[in-house]
């Protein structure tokens, strides 16, 4: 049965890994699809039967499908991870999964907003509860680049804006600290002062930092809606998703100068090649602009 081990390396990332919601999913999608090729196209029933062959026939059949190399790149990553917790657990002595070749990956830039865009984005107002909560979950994605799942898992607790900076518990339970600027801390004073506690209805709930009309903790699909409403209203004729905030916190920061080490470490990178790809971005818009005011170019 190919199934028990499976189940075991879902509860191995969950544990001891301590793989996030968004991550587990991943690979219990992508293995599902892997486990049903082998089980009804492979008829494979043991572990020990699978070859390298059986691995480069589902990567096939993902490729018949027109599935984007992206796609592909990531059921591979999950393969050879679970391949290799086979191997950890015994299960099997040789690993199928060597030598399989990852697609190359097309590098999209991210889209990032403008100074003029971040004003109009942040020049929403209002003087309600939500208003003055949206204005101080903008100001602070911001200035922090927080990802959309550690703005929602914030406590009151983590936040210290005598100190100046603000603590998130990133992807594989990492905390950070990252600091906050004169903007972001006003807002977040006035949501403190004079619209969290008008929200805030249940006792348990009183530990979340953002919460909804109804005084519960905000989710990220209720951000969307929020940040969604507040882009039209604002006039802004281009799509932007909670991670064009995080984009644009980064490349602002280095093309006013920030070393890449720094913005690594408040954007909570492990690897430094993932930041990597702002300064591709910086460099993009410095052709743009040469391109635009050199009177030879």
């Amino acid at each position: 049965m190919l199934k028990p081990a499976f189940e075991d390396f879902v509860h191995y990332l969950t544990v001891e890994r301590g793989a996030t919601d968004n991550t587990l999913k991943s690979y219990q999608r992508d293995l599902k699809n892997y486990i049903y090729f082998l089980n009804n196209v492979r008829h494979k029933s043991d572990w020990i039967e699978i070859g390298r062959i059986d691995i480069t026939g589902f990567l096939s059949t993902l490729k018949e499908e027109n599935k984007s190399p992206a796609t592909i790149a990531r059921a591979i990553s999950s393969i050879r991870s679970f391949h290799h917790f086979l191997i950890r657990e015994q299960i099997v002595k040789h690993d199928a999964s060597i030598h399989i070749e990852t697609p190359k990956r097309e590098q999209k830039l991210p889209s990032t907003l403008t100074s003029k865009d971040v004003e109009a984005l942040l020049s929403t107002g209002g003087s309600t509860p939500l208003m003055i909560r949206n204005k101080a979950m903008l100001e602070l994605m911001y200035a922090t680049g927080l990802r959309v799942s550690e703005l929602v898992g914030l406590k009151v607790s983590d936040l210290h804006l005598t100190m100046g900076f603000v603590r998130c518990m990133g992807k594989g339970s990492k905390e950070r600290i990252v600091p906050l600027g004169d903007m972001a801390k006003k807002a977040m004073d006035d949501y403190l002062q004079d619209a969290r506690t008008t929200l805030v209805k249940r006792k348990q709930d009183k530990n979340a930092l953002f919460v909804n009309q109804h005084g519960r903790p905000l989710s990220r699909q209720g951000f969307w809606k929020i940040l969604k409403a507040i882009t039209r209203d604002a006039g802004i004729h281009k799509t932007i998703t909670p991670h064009t905030l995080r984009h644009s916190f980064a490349t602002h920061l280095l093309e006013n100068g920030a070393d890449l080490r720094s913005v690594q470490e408040m954007l909570g990178h492990s690897d430094i090649s993932t930041t990597q790809i702002y300064t591709h971005i910086t460099k993009a818009r410095l052709k743009d602009i040469y391109q635009s005011y050199h009177p030879r170019a």
